[in-house]
């Protein structure tokens, strides 16, 4: 382990729900959950507010709304919460070529082999500037661990949560890890720590009172060993610049059982046609297409077929996964569906002759009238002409009112509220017919305006509004809020 507190973890604070506080005026300073609004739902994010009734990341929806009824319940947006991690990622590679990327929110940075940092002092001095960035770019908040490992590193960041840093001085993490619970040290879950507890262990200190021996007893011996030399503070984990991909896949729960074999189908190649978009923003292809669907009764099966050479055709992976579709029955009902490809490359090996089948079908569904060309727009996973959906959070624009979100729909109506990230109080609300032609999503604005002659933004969306409106429809932002 080195010698200076020169590995940084950034973890930014409740990072979806942040986002929607930032782009939403009249949420600022509220309980905002961030997640799958159906029966079957899970939390994706919860904001500081809404963690004060006990809500928390992976718990099931339908417990989150009777914990905290009084929050705004929003569907996540993927496209923005990315579009400012790279913000940030691009921030952190600014300070070193060693930046190890956890998830959109959260990355490892070796300061000192970028040269930004060698003692105590220059570590805090780059952890503070760096806050200061992200806020200015991004407008939000990120909090940063200061250690010589990897793993005190992820433990000072979660101490300096919310906003704030948090340096640990080599030479104290014997004395600061020992009187914390075991669940503080990573890959110690519910399972490990109730085992631990049972045997009389409770702390950092106590794990390493116990010995070595023991814990292999208690653990096996690969996790024994590792949990020992942990509760040591032994930690020679390097940062690792790139992760290989080994695969790319989409997937769907659904609140209601599938039972309906077309409905299926049509689902299947929606999500091939997801996962090729994604595949294809990464610069990838890959050679194996693989199918997971979750019945009725939880059981789970899988099915992978693997191709001649690698591709991104959309064609050719909709219908390998249709092929392997025919091999599993979901006449009881299907909870889950997803596709996947692996064996990845970084080429593609066309298959035209797939590749012209698709365009064919394609085609022919179009000949055949506005049944046909839902079903292709189903499969692609667009908008009919027949339905529109408005979920909770998503942007919109009306052609008299402007830049607004969705605050609810249901019983053919659509409640949006009108405000900007830049807008100085709570917009107005107004309730419109769900197919009314002024209406249309757009892609979400900025969080930070950027003023001329500056290269990053010049206004946060810091601030706090007023109170949302209550009384919208199913699934609106409803009383308090």
């Amino acid at each position: 382990m080195r010698n200076a507190p020169t590995i940084l973890h950034l973890d930014m604070d409740a990072f979806y729900a942040s986002v929607e506080q930032a782009s939403k005026p009249s949420l600022r300073g509220k309980a905002v959950i961030v997640g799958g609004l159906g029966p079957r739902g899970v939390v994706a994010t919860a904001s500081y507010e809404a963690r004060v009734f006990g809500v928390h990341s992976a718990m099931p929806m339908a417990q989150a709304r009777r914990l905290a009824p009084n929050a705004a319940y929003l569907v996540p947006r993927f496209g923005i919460y990315r579009d400012i991690s790279e913000q940030v990622m691009a921030l952190l590679r600014e300070l070193s070529p060693l930046v190890e990327p956890l998830s959109l929110d959260e990355a490892f940075v070796d300061l000192e082999a970028g040269g930004a940092a060698w003692d105590d002092s220059s570590a805090r001095l780059v952890g503070a500037k760096l806050r200061g960035d992200i806020r200015a770019a991004t407008g939000l908040a990120g909090s940063v661990g200061l250690a010589a490992s990897k793993m005190l590193a992820k433990i000072a960041s979660e101490q300096a949560k919310p906003d704030g840093l948090v340096l640990i001085e080599p030479g104290t993490e014997r004395a600061m890890l020992g009187p914390m619970s075991v669940r503080t040290l990573p890959g110690v879950g519910p399972a490990t720590g109730d085992h631990l507890r049972r045997a009389g262990i409770h702390t950092v200190e106590e794990i390493a009172e116990a010995g070595e021996d023991e814990l292999v007893r208690l653990l096996g011996k690969a996790h024994g060993h590792a949990l020992y030399a942990m509760a040591l503070a032994h930690d020679e984990r390097p940062v690792v610049a790139e992760r290989e991909t080994k695969s790319v896949s989409v997937e769907d729960t659904y609140d209601v059982d599938i039972h309906d074999r077309v409905r299926v189908g049509l689902e299947v190649q929606r999500l091939a046609d997801r996962c090729v978009r994604r595949l294809r923003g990464a610069g990838l292809s890959g050679r194996t297409i693989v199918l997971k669907v979750r019945r009725y009764d939880f059981s789970t099966l899988t099915r992978s077929e693997t191709l001649r050479g690698p591709t991104d055709d959309p064609a050719v992976v909709r219908e390998a996964a249709a092929r392997l579709l025919e091999s599993v029955d979901t006449t009881g009902g299907v909870r889950l569906l997803g596709v996947g490809v692996s064996g990845l490359a970084d080429y593609t090996q066309e298959d035209l002759f797939a590749q012209a089948a698709g365009e064919l079908g394609e085609q022919q569904a179009v000949e055949g009238g506005e049944d046909g060309a839902d079903a292709v727009a189903v499969a692609r996973g667009e908008e009919t002409p027949s339905e529109r959906k408005w979920l909770a959070g998503q942007d919109v624009r009306h052609a008299e009112y402007g830049h607004g979100w969705v605050q609810g729909s249901g019983l053919g109506r659509v409640t949006v509220r009108f405000e900007t990230p830049g807008s100085t109080e709570p917009g107005r609300v107004r309730t419109f017919r769900v197919e009314d032609p002024g209406l249309e999503a757009v892609e979400p604005l900025p969080l930070v305006e950027e003023r001329p002659g500056r290269g990053g933004g010049s206004r946060g969306a810091a601030g706090s509004g007023g109170s949302a409106t209550s009384g919208a429809p199913d699934g609106a932002v409803v009383g308090g809020v």
